[in-house]
C-alpha cells in the first residue's frame, strides 16, 4: 500500500529534514507550513493555517494521507496560551482529515520538557528528574503543552482507530532559518561574531551544564526514528527518546566548536553569561558581517536564538536521555553528536548563511 505522508511544519528544522527522509524512501509527501518554501525537491506544498478550521478544510480537500508527522508548534507568552493554542493546533487538524477515513498512524514531536517541565518552570516541579529521562517516567504536576498535545492525539486515536507515536529529542542540531529553536546555528552565528570582533568563545551557561553529561538530537537521525515508528508495528502506540545515541560533555565538545571557527575557546568561569545579553547588541554588526561575506540572511534574529540556548545551556542539572524503548523495539541507528555540529557549520558554511 502507498504511503502518503503529511508532515506538518514542514519549513523547521525536523519537518524539512522529515520530508526529505520520506521522499528518498519513495513516499509521497505533503509539506504543510503556513508559507510552504520550496527547500526540499519533490515536496508538495500545502498553505494552511492549523488555528483556521476553514483554512485546513480547503488546503487539505484534495489530500488523503495515510501518515500525518506533527513537528510544529507556536510559542506564546503564558504555558496556559501555549497549551489553548498548540493543542487546537492538533485538534483542528486531526478533525479536518477525520472525515478522510485515510489516516493510519500519527506521529507527534514533543521534546524533553516532558519531564523537565515548561519554558518558565524547568526542573521546578519539586524533585529534579533522574537521568537519564526515561519514556516510563510520569508526567510532572505541572500544565504543560506537550500533555495538551498528546491528549489530543490520543483522543482522536480512539476515535478514528489510527495508531500513533510520540518522539521527544533533546536539542536539535540542524538547519533551520526562521526557527524558534535553533542551538547549533545560533552558536555558529555566535562563533562567527566573535572571530570578526576578537571576542573570544565563551561558554555562556551553567557549571552542570559544562561539567555533566548531556546529550543532542540529530535531525536526520529524528527523520529517521519517525519513519521508522510510522512502518513497524512494534512502534505503534509508543512513546519514544531520540537523541544522537552517544553522551559527551561540554566542556570536551565547546574547544572543539571553537576550533572549527578558529576562535579562542573561554569555559565555565563561574559565572553564567547569558547569550541573549551577549548578541543583543550585535544585530549591526552581523548586518556588516552579511554584506562583508555577501551572506543569504543579514537579520541576526532570523538565525540566532539565544534565548533557547541559554535555557538549554543554563540548566541546573546534567541532562541526558535513555532510549532503551525505541532500542528494544529495532530501532538502532546512530549519529556522532561532534560531526552533527560539523556537519551543520559545513552545510551553512556551504549555503552562506555564515561566513
Amino acid at each position: 500500500m502507498q504511503n502518503i505522508a503529511l508532515v506538518v511544519g514542514a519549513s523547521g528544522i525536523i519537518g524539512s529534514n522529515l520530508a526529505q527522509e520520506l521522499l528518498t524512501h519513495g513516499w509521497t509527501t505533503y509539506g504543510l507550513a503556513r508559507s510552504p518554501r520550496p527547500d526540499v525537491a519533490g515536496l508538495r506544498p500545502v498553505a494552511a493555517d492549523l488555528l483556521s478550521p476553514d483554512s485546513l478544510q480547503t488546503a487539505l480537500a484534495d489530500v488523503a494521507p495515510t501518515h500525518v508527522f506533527i513537528t510544529s508548534w507556536m510559542r506564546q507568552d503564558t504555558e496556559a496560551e501555549n497549551i489553548r493554542v498548540n493543542s487546537l493546533m492538533v485538534r483542528n487538524l486531526l478533525d479536518a482529515l477525520a472525515p478522510k477515513h485515510s489516516v493510519r498512524h500519527v506521529a507527534l514531536v514533543t521534546g524533553l520538557k516532558h519531564y523537565l517541565g515548561p519554558f518558565e518552570a524547568y526542573v521546578s516541579g519539586g524533585t529534579p528528574p533522574p537521568t537519564p529521562l526515561r519514556e516510563e517516567q510520569p508526567r510532572l504536576p505541572l500544565d504543560n503543552f506537550y500533555y495538551a498535545q498528546e491528549d489530543e492525539v490520543y483522543a482522536a486515536a480512539a476515535r478514528d482507530g489510527f495508531t500513533w507515536s510520540i518522539h521527544r529529542p533533546h536539542t536539535i542540531i540542524g538547519k533551520a532559518v526562521g526557527n524558534l529553536m535553533n542551538l547549533g546555528t545560533t552558536l555558529a552565528v555566535y562563533a562567527s561574531i566573535c572571530k570578526e570582533t576578537g571576542r573570544p568563545f565563551r561558554w555562556p551557561g551553567s557549571a552542570a551544564q559544562w561539567h555533566g553529561l548531556s546529550d543532542v538530537t540529530d535531525a536526520r537521525i529524528i527523520a529517521q526514528q519517525l519513519r521508522w515508528a510510522a512502518t513497524t508495528e512494534a512502534a505503534q502506540n509508543q512513546a519514544f527518546n531520540i537523541v544522537n545515541g552517544d553522551v559527551f560533555r561540554w566542556s570536551w565538545l565547546w574547544p572543539r566548536l571553537a576550533a572549527w571557527f578558529g576562535v579562542p575557546a573561554v569555559g565555565f568561569d563561574g559565572t553564567v553569561h547569558p547569550l541573549e545579553a551577549e548578541l543583543s547588541q550585535d544585530a549591526a554588526v552581523w548586518q556588516a558581517i552579511a554584506e562583508r561575506y555577501q551572506l543569504q540572511e543579514p537579520d541576526l534574529n532570523r538565525l540566532a536564538s539565544p534565548w533557547h540556548t541559554d535555557l538549554d545551556l543554563g540548566r541546573p542539572i546534567e541532562v541526558m536521555t535513555d532510549m532503551a524503548n525505541s532500542r528494544k523495539r529495532g530501532f538502532r541507528e546512530y549519529q556522532s553528536t561532534e560531526d552533527s555540529f560539523f556537519d551543520l557549520f559545513g552545510q551553512l558554511r556551504t549555503d552562506r548563511l555564515i561566513p
